[in-house]
């Protein structure tokens, strides 16, 4: 059975049970600030878990794209080294909200594996929660008793808390689950070693396949549990195990959700798979991992995530890079590779999951650079280390070196290990441990949350945005929680029945202001996020009494400038579009009351007469005045219908916000100005790259452009004060610039003179010692001219070592020159001789064996360096 069709059996499965088949959320999370990635498949519904949302559907069924590899949920280092661990994964799910619970999810469960699959139950075995006496928590006997009418008794096993407890996180939704494994070994294997023996102990062919958890408890912060208001279930099936033990094979790797992947690895690198057989070998584990991940990298850079330096952007990098490491290392991979996969997953999954197809082209040349990149650092990493290695003075190197290698440079610290071993060297494992939990104490201590529980001052179900018609209003205090940080210290979250203030959300920053208590108390609130679907504002204080009715006030300037520049976001994507082409889309935004920042696809600079057009088109919208149309809550469908734009990534309700300025469309949540041209001018102020593919423009609106002029006033009226107000500031400047560049030619000319009056000179005080003509020696020039001596030097004589001193500006430069003949004879190396030496001038370099340059800090270390030189001469 294909991975398609099992795939649409589930879904239609559970369709025939009446849920609602939905699409898969986006595997990048925007608006939770517990998780950086969907990592199981109940996230996109925790809202309704957790009450914040009304329940819509109560019964629901997907295939969820999941990814794990930060946190608790973290499966990186397994990957590729066992057949079944994976980042990304799909997660097949059916759920209830409040409506059935254990015995019909059991009962379906049971009905889809064994009729609709075809499995038979004598290689199934099921686990149940035996309960925890510390807990208070009893034994699953409901569980216990359903499982019961449908499996032997003998093949019911019991869980512990770590197994069978299922917890979203520290506090929030949880409880007992049922796990169903399945056992694929062959018939004489399975009548050797009895399957439940090998239930949850990691054995490659006994694994779970499938998780029931049954959602009865709410964990609160001092660690106990109370009984949620409703039952809930949350199911989550393994879809590519599930694709392993349908297809008959005995590895992930082996179904057809991996082979087209490993069938263009192999055609591209020239190495053979084989199979599963051998699950230690390292080009096999190779293979592994870049079908693997190149699935992780390229969904997540389609949800809207592209690889950076920090957060969920870092994540996906490291995904992507110990990919290339082990293209590298295993695949002897030298030129970037992974993207050409793009193209095969596309294909593959793209019926599925549109999301791939449509964004294959940034997937593709996103990696592409990614990889260039990272195969760059790994090539200064090797000079690193071989400097290191150079330097150490023993065998076993410096961890925290190690460390700083991975740190700064990225260089993984397996690959410095692996090449230490090769090389006879090895490292302070111990040293390198204490470098590496300094970081990670640094870190934690830097983000680290203390929340309390939720105090419920008003069951409301869901809280009423009111901040399109209004920025002041009434409202009343539902719930509040204190929570600490080590930046913020203590602070408050408050949540009220409804609110004007705009939380942080599609780009836009969180709205501020204040809450005003009826006898003039204040509280301000410093800022407005989105968190399971409850709008939190963030306070110092709490309110005297909580119970007042207060009121809130948003600060009117504030949104009024955010609005400004969303709504600019809107016209300068519409701009982009009509200058630039129809393939631009949006990949990121930042509004702030200050400025907008708009990352955008394009695959070429942005020229300046673009920029130009760019700006025109907005503004010309502006002075259109054109007013906004706005259409709230109707049908997704229809909005796309009317030709509103979508953003990939974005995660929609059924019931969707629409704006138009004109010919602009937009599903969006943000805040506008009522008319553009309340806008009142727009300027770009820089255009750039932010990754392969992608550009990024910022720009300013409304009260910013007038500080702008006024600078650039300012700025103008100085230039004339020092030009000494001059009539034509241009034509003086340019005069100035021929000058500098006539006076320029002078100096070289003159230097190149000084150098070949003193290229006679230094040739007179070349000394022949051992073979060799040797000279060291201070000169005053600089380093294009000393380059350009010394070879000069160098073409005229054999067995020549120079090595030269000289300081510019305060800083020191070595230059070492050594005939390619005698370098070869003597086994010298300009390279290695510089970064030696470079050590008295508080710096190094590098180059090649026989010409190299260092530079440094400290040029009162130049003597000692000229004296040290002559060591190489013994």
């Amino acid at each position: 059975m294909k991975s398609q069709e099992i795939r649409s059996k589930f879904l239609n499965f559970f369709e025939s049970k009446k849920h609602k088949v939905v699409p898969s959320a986006p595997m990048v999370l925007k608006n939770d600030p517990t998780l950086m990635f969907t990592n199981a498949g109940m996230v996109p519904f925790k809202e309704y878990f957790l009450g914040q949302k009304k329940v819509v559907d109560a019964r629901v069924a997907d295939s969820q794209k999941c990814l794990r590899v930060s946190g608790k949920h973290n499966d990186l280092e397994e990957v590729g080294k066992d057949t079944y661990h994976h980042t990304m994964f799909e997660m097949l799910g059916n759920w209830s909200f409040g409506d059935y619970f254990k015995k019909e999810a059991i009962a379906w469960a049971w009905e889809l594996l064994t009729e609709v699959y075809g499995i038979s139950k004598d290689i199934l075995y099921v686990t149940i929660f035996e309960g925890d006496e510390k807990e208070g928590l009893a034994k699953d006997t409901e569980a216990y008793d359903i499982w019961k009418q449908y499996i032997d008794e003998d093949r019911i096993l019991l869980g512990n808390k770590k197994d069978n407890f299922w917890e979203m996180g520290a506090q929030g939704p949880c409880g007992p689950c049922s796990e169903i494994h399945i056992d694929i070994r062959s018939l004489k294997e399975r009548n050797l070693v009895d399957g439940k023996m090998l239930v949850n102990m990691d054995h490659p062919q006994v694994v779970e396949v499938w998780n029931l958890v049954f959602m009865q408890f709410n964990r609160k912060a001092d660690g106990s549990l109370e009984n949620l208001p409703n039952t809930h279930i949350d199911t989550g099936m393994g879809f590519e195990r599930l694709c392993m033990a349908l297809q008959g094979v005995k590895s992930n790797y082996d179904t057809d959700v991996f082979t087209p992947l490993i069938r263009e690895i192999e055609t591209i690198t020239g190495v053979k798979y084989e199979t599963s057989n051998n699950p230690e070998d390292e080009k096999d584990i190779a293979i592994r991992v870049v079908a693997d991940h190149v699935r992780a990298v390229a969904f997540a850079i389609a949800d809207g995530q592209l690889p950076s330096n920090n957060g969920a952007g870092y994540v996906i990098r490291r995904i992507l890079r110990r990919a290339i490491r082990y293209g590298f290392t295993f695949l002897n991979q030298k030129e970037p590779f992974i993207y050409k996969l793009v193209e095969t997953l596309s294909h593959q999954m793209g019926d599925a999951f549109p999301e791939i197809k449509a964004q294959e082209h940034l997937a593709h040349n996103v990696i592409k650079e990614e990889e260039h990149s990272f195969l760059k650092t790994l090539e200064l990493g090797l000079v690193l280390l071989e400097n290191i290695m150079n330097n150490a003075g023993s065998k076993t190197i410096s961890g925290r070196k190690v460390f700083e290698l991975k740190d700064t440079y990225g260089f993984p610290v397996d690959l410095t290990a692996l090449i230490l071993s090769e090389k006879g060297f090895s490292y302070d494992e111990t040293e390198y441990e204490v470098a590496l939990k300094e970081q990670q104490d640094r870190a934690r201590k830097a983000t680290a949350i203390e929340t309390d529980d939720w105090q419920i001052l008003v069951e409301d179900e869901e809280e009423e945005f009111v901040g399109y018609d209004t920025l002041e209003v009434d409202v009343k205090l539902t719930r509040y929680r204190k929570i600490s940080t080590k930046k913020d210290g203590d602070q408050y979250q408050l949540v009220f029945n409804m609110t004007p203030f705009y939380p942080e959300g599609g780009g836009q920053v969180g709205d501020v202001g204040y809450i005003e208590a009826p006898n003039g108390d204040v509280v301000y609130v410093l800022n407005t996020k989105k968190e399971n679907n409850l709008i939190i504002h963030y306070t110092k204080n709490l309110p005297s009494n909580v119970n007042h009715r207060f009121k809130a006030v948003v600060d009117k300037e504030s949104r009024s400038l955010s609005a400004s520049n969303h709504t600019a976001t809107h016209l300068l994507h519409q701009a982009l579009r009509a200058v630039l082409g129809s393939h631009v889309e949006q990949k990121g935004s930042l509004v702030s009351p200050k400025y907008l920042r708009f990352d955008f696809s394009h695959f070429s600079k942005v020229d300046a007469d673009q920029l130009n057009e760019i700006e025109e088109f907005v503004n010309a919208r502006i002075r259109e005045n054109l007013p906004l149309e706005e259409k709230r809550n109707i049908p997704m469908q229809q909005a796309i219908d009317e030709g509103a734009l979508a953003l990939f990534g974005e995660k929609y309700g059924d019931s969707v916000r629409a704006i138009r300025f004109g010919q602009s469309m937009e599903l969006c949540g943000g805040t506008h100005v009522k008319q553009t041209a309340d806008i009142w001018y727009f300027k770009i102020k820089s255009e750039g790259a932010v990754a392969a593919g992608v550009r990024r423009i910022e720009a300013i609106t409304n009260m910013a452009v007038g500080d702008y002029f006024i600078d650039i006033e300012n700025n103008y009226e100085a230039v004339k004060e020092t030009l000494k107000n001059a009539k034509d500031p241009v034509k003086a400047i340019t005069n100035l610039q021929d000058e500098n560049s006539a006076l320029k030619k002078q100096l070289e000319q003159l230097l190149k003179e000084k150098a070949g009056s003193l290229k006679g000179d230094l040739k007179k005080e070349i000394a022949e010692i051992n073979g060799v003509n040797f000279l060291a020696k201070k000169v005053d020039l600089g380093p294009k001219e000393i380059k350009d001596l010394v070879h000069e030097i160098g073409g005229e004589l054999d067995n020549l070592f120079l090595f030269i001193g000289a300081e510019n500006e305060g800083k020191a430069t070595l230059t070492c020159y050594i005939s390619k003949d005698l370098a070869a004879a003597k086994e010298l190396n300009a390279g290695t001789i510089v970064r030696e030496l470079g050590k008295h001038i508080q710096g190094g370099g590098g180059g090649q064996p026989f010409f190299a340059t260092a530079g440094g800090k400290n040029p009162a270390g130049i003597d000692a360096a000229l004296e040290a030189v002559k060591v190489y001469l013994n």
